[in-house]
C-alpha cells in the first residue's frame, strides 16, 4: 500500500481551492434548502415536490462525489481505483456544472417565494450560483489541459456525451411533473393524448440507458472488450438517440400548442422540457458528425 505524501503544492493548486469551494457551497446550499419553511416556498405546490427533490438531490449528489474525489486526489490514491481518473474528474466537473446551473435557475424560478425576499432562500440561490461557478472553473481547468491529461471526456466528443447525459437527467423531474398533471390536462380538454407521455418517457429512458452504458465503458476502459469496435457502437447509440429526441421534441412542441392558452405552471414545465429536448437533440446531431468523421478518418488509415 503506498504511503500518503502530502506536499504544500497540493494545497496551493487551483483544483484544490476550486473543489473546496464546490464542497462548501453545495453543502451550504442543500442544508439551507432542506431547512426552508413552507412560508418561504411558492404557494403553487402542485408539481414542486418533484422539482425541489431534484434540486436537493443534485446538490447532495455532487457534494458527496466531489468530496470523495477531493479526498482521493489529495491523498493521491486515485491510481488504486479501477476507473479512468482523468475521464472521471472531467465528467463530474462538466456534468456538475450543467446540473448545478439547472438547479440554480429552477430554484429561484419555481421554488422560491417571489412575494417576499426571505433571507434563507436568497442565500441558497447565491450559494448555488457559487457551486456552479466552482464546477465551471474546474471544467475549464481540466478541459484546457493537453489531450493526454484530460482524456476522452474532456474532448469535444466527450463533452457532447456529457450534455446528452445531462439532458436525460434533466428530463426526469420535468417528465414526472408533467405526468402528474395528466388528469388536469384531460379535465381541461387541452386536446391531450395519453400516448404522448408514454412515448416521450420511453425515449428519455432509452437515451439515459445508452448514455450510462457509454459512460461506464469509457470510465472503466472497457472499449477494447467490445465484440464490435466501440466507435461503431457510439455511432449507433448517437443515431438512435437523435431519432428518439426528434420524436420527443415534436411531442414537446405539440404539448406547448395544446397548453398555450393555459395560465398554470404546466405550460412552464412544457417550455422547459422543450428547451432541454432541443439542446439535447442538437448535441446528438453535432456528436453524430464527430463520430462519422472519426470513423471515416480511421477507415482511410
Amino acid at each position: 500500500m503506498p504511503a500518503i505524501v502530502l506536499e504544500a503544492r497540493d494545497f496551493a493548486s487551483p483544483l484544490f481551492w476550486v473543489r473546496s469551494l464546490e464542497v462548501l457551497s453545495s453543502c451550504t446550499t442543500f442544508s439551507l434548502v432542506i431547512a426552508l419553511d413552507s412560508s418561504e416556498l411558492t404557494k403553487n405546490l402542485q408539481h414542486l415536490p418533484t422539482i425541489r427533490i431534484f434540486c436537493i438531490f443534485t446538490w447532495c449528489f455532487f457534494f458527496t462525489l466531489t468530496l470523495l474525489i477531493h479526498i482521493v486526489s489529495t491523498i493521491q490514491f486515485h491510481s488504486l481505483l479501477p476507473v479512468s481518473w482523468k475521464n472521471l474528474t472531467a465528467t463530474v466537473a462538466v456534468l456538475g456544472s450543467l446540473m448545478c446551473l439547472s438547479a440554480t435557475i429552477i430554484f429561484p424560478w419555481l421554488i422560491m417565494e417571489h412575494q417576499k425576499a426571505w433571507p434563507r432562500p436568497v442565500a441558497a440561490a447565491m450559494t448555488s450560483g457559487l457551486t456552479f461557478l466552482g464546477y465551471i472553473s474546474e471544467s475549464y481547468i481540466l478541459c484546457s489541459q493537453v489531450q493526454e491529461q484530460r482524456g476522452f471526456m474532456g474532448s469535444p466528443p466527450g463533452l457532447f456525451k456529457i450534455v446528452q447525459l445531462w439532458g436525460g437527467f434533466q428530463m426526469i423531474p420535468l417528465f414526472v411533473g408533467g405526468f402528474q398533471m395528466i388528469p388536469l390536462f384531460v379535465e381541461a380538454d387541452h386536446g391531450f393524448h395519453r400516448w404522448q407521455p408514454w412515448v416521450s418517457g420511453s425515449s428519455y429512458g432509452v437515451c439515459i440507458l445508452m448514455s450510462l452504458v457509454t459512460l461506464v465503458v469509457i470510465l472503466g476502459e472497457f472499449t477494447g472488450n467490445c465484440c464490435l469496435p466501440f466507435d461503431r457502437f457510439m455511432v449507433g447509440f448517437t443515431v438512435t438517440g437523435m431519432l428518439l429526441y426528434m420524436v420527443a421534441t415534436v411531442i414537446c412542441f405539440n404539448k406547448i400548442q395544446q397548453l398555450k392558452n393555459s395560465a398554470n405552471r404546466s405550460l412552464e414545465l412544457a417550455i422547459m422540457e422543450t428547451v432541454v429536448a432541443c439542446i439535447t437533440l442538437l448535441s446528438y446531431t453535432v456528436d453524430l458528425t464527430f463520430s462519422i468523421r472519426i470513423l471515416c478518418d480511421r477507415s482511410r488509415t
